[in-house]
C-alpha cells in the first residue's frame, strides 16, 4: 500500500510540475495585437443539422461582428428536417449564403463533409476561412481578434475553447472537468508552441489560413476523424504555428442537459480517442483509477504514512483543479469532487468503447460515425 500511495502522489507531482502547466489555465484570449494594415477578406462557415433552436443567435453574432474588413458567411445545411436554413434565411443578413449539403459520401463525418463543402465554395478568394459551429455566439469583436493575432503571429490556425454552458446541476458538476480533461490532453502551452509536437484545436470556433489548409488537402486527410478538431490541429501546425486559446467571447448556447446526455457526449468520441484500442481502454481506466481514485481511498481506508501520501495526493488533484473553476465561477470546494468526476468520465469512457462494439460508436444527428473508423 505505501507503494501505491507514492506512486499515487508522484504522479501529481509529475503533472502539475512537467505537464506545461496545462492546469494553470493562462493561455487566454485577452492580448492586443497590432491592427493589419489590411483587414484580409474572411468567409465564416457553418456547419448546420437541425439546428433550429440555436441557429438564430449562432448566424446573428456573425452577421453582428464589428470587422471591419470584408466577411461572408456560409450556412451549410447538412440535410435539416427543422427549418434551421428557413429560420437562418429569415434573418436578412445581406451577406449570409444558404448553401444545401450534398449527400454524405463514404469516408466522411457528417460535419467534416459539410466543412469542406463550404471551404470549397468559399474559392480562393478569402484570406482565412472562420469555421465556427450552429450552436455558438460570439462577442462582436471575436473575428478583429482573431485576425489581429493571426497575422501579427503569421498563424495557420487560431482556435478558441468557447466557454461552455454550465447552469443545470449536471452542468455545473461536469462541464469545467471536462476542459480540465482537454488541457491535460492537451496543454495549450504546448500547442502554442511551435517547437513542440503537440498539436490541438477547440472545433466550435476555428480561423484557418485558406492556402495552408489546400496545401494540406483541404479536409479530404482528415474525413473521418471523429475528433475532427485535433485532427486538424494536427494538420495545420505542420503547416505553421498554431493557437489554441480559453475564451469568454465564444460562448456555447447548447444545453447539454442532465447526467444521462453528458454522459451520452462524452461517450461519443471517448474511444476515438484512445484509437479504438481494448489495451489503451485498458490502460486508461487502470491509469485513471491509480490517479483519481487511489488518493480518497488512501486518505479514507489506510493508515499511517499511506494515508498521509494519499491525502497529500488528493490534495494536489484538488489544487490543479482551482484555476479551472475559477474560470468557471464554481466553488473551490469542486475540487475535492474531482475523483468523483473522473469516475463518471471513466464511465462514459467504456460507455464510448461498448457503444463502437455494437456498432453504434459516435452516434451524432442519427449517424453512427465511429463505424467510418479504422
Amino acid at each position: 500500500m505505501i507503494w501505491l500511495a507514492v506512486l499515487a502522489l508522484a504522479v501529481w507531482i509529475g503533472l502539475l510540475a512537467a505537464r506545461n502547466g496545462f492546469w494553470l489555465a493562462r493561455e487566454r484570449d485577452e492580448a492586443l495585437f497590432p491592427v493589419p494594415v489590411h483587414w484580409p477578406k474572411v468567409t465564416a462557415i457553418v456547419p448546420a443539422r437541425d439546428e433550429a433552436d440555436v441557429i438564430a443567435r449562432a448566424i446573428g453574432s456573425i452577421a453582428a461582428q464589428d470587422y471591419p474588413g470584408d466577411l461572408q458567411i456560409i450556412l451549410v445545411d447538412d440535410g435539416s428536417s427543422d427549418g434551421t436554413a428557413e429560420i437562418a434565411r429569415s434573418l436578412g443578413a445581406p451577406n449570409l449564403r444558404i448553401l444545401p449539403g450534398t449527400p454524405l459520401p463514404r469516408g466522411w463525418t457528417g460535419k467534416l463533409w459539410a466543412m469542406e463543402q463550404g471551404r470549397i465554395a468559399a474559392g480562393e478568394d478569402p484570406q482565412y476561412l472562420w469555421f465556427t459551429d450552429a450552436d455558438i455566439v460570439h462577442a462582436p469583436d471575436t473575428l478583429r481578434m482573431l485576425t489581429s493575432r493571426a497575422v501579427a503571429e503569421r498563424l495557420t490556425l487560431h482556435t478558441l475553447m468557447a466557454e461552455l454552458r454550465c447552469d443545470s446541476p449536471a452542468e455545473r458538476a461536469l462541464v469545467p472537468a471536462f476542459v480540465f480533461f482537454f488541457q491535460m490532453l492537451y496543454p495549450f502551452a504546448a500547442v502554442n508552441r511551435p517547437a513542440s509536437r503537440i498539436a490541438g484545436a477547440a472545433g466550435g470556433c476555428m480561423l484557418a489560413d485558406r492556402a495552408a489548409l489546400a496545401r494540406v488537402g483541404g479536409l479530404q486527410t482528415i474525413a473521418a476523424a471523429l475528433i475532427d478538431d485535433c485532427a486538424m490541429g494536427r494538420a495545420m501546425k505542420r503547416q505553421g504555428p498554431i493557437r489554441l486559446s480559453l475564451t469568454r467571447r465564444s460562448v456555447s448556447i447548447r444545453p447539454y442537459g442532465g447526467w444521462r446526455d453528458i454522459g451520452r457526449m462524452i461517450a461519443r468520441s471517448a474511444y476515438a480517442q484512445l484509437g479504438y484500442s481494448p489495451l489503451a481502454l485498458a490502460g486508461t481506466l487502470i491509469g485513471m483509477a491509480l490517479i483519481y481514485l487511489a488518493p480518497p481511498a488512501l486518505t479514507l481506508f489506510a493508515h499511517g504514512l499511506p494515508r498521509w501520501l494519499g491525502l497529500a495526493a488528493w490534495a494536489l488533484m484538488a489544487l490543479s483543479f482551482q484555476p479551472m473553476l475559477r474560470f468557471y465561477r464554481r466553488s473551490p470546494l469542486w475540487g475535492w469532487a474531482l475523483p468523483s468526476i473522473a469516475a463518471f468520465y471513466a464511465g462514459a469512457t467504456f460507455v464510448s468503447a461498448w457503444d463502437h462494439w455494437r456498432g453504434k460508436g459516435g452516434m451524432w444527428k442519427g449517424r453512427a460515425q465511429a463505424q467510418l473508423q479504422p
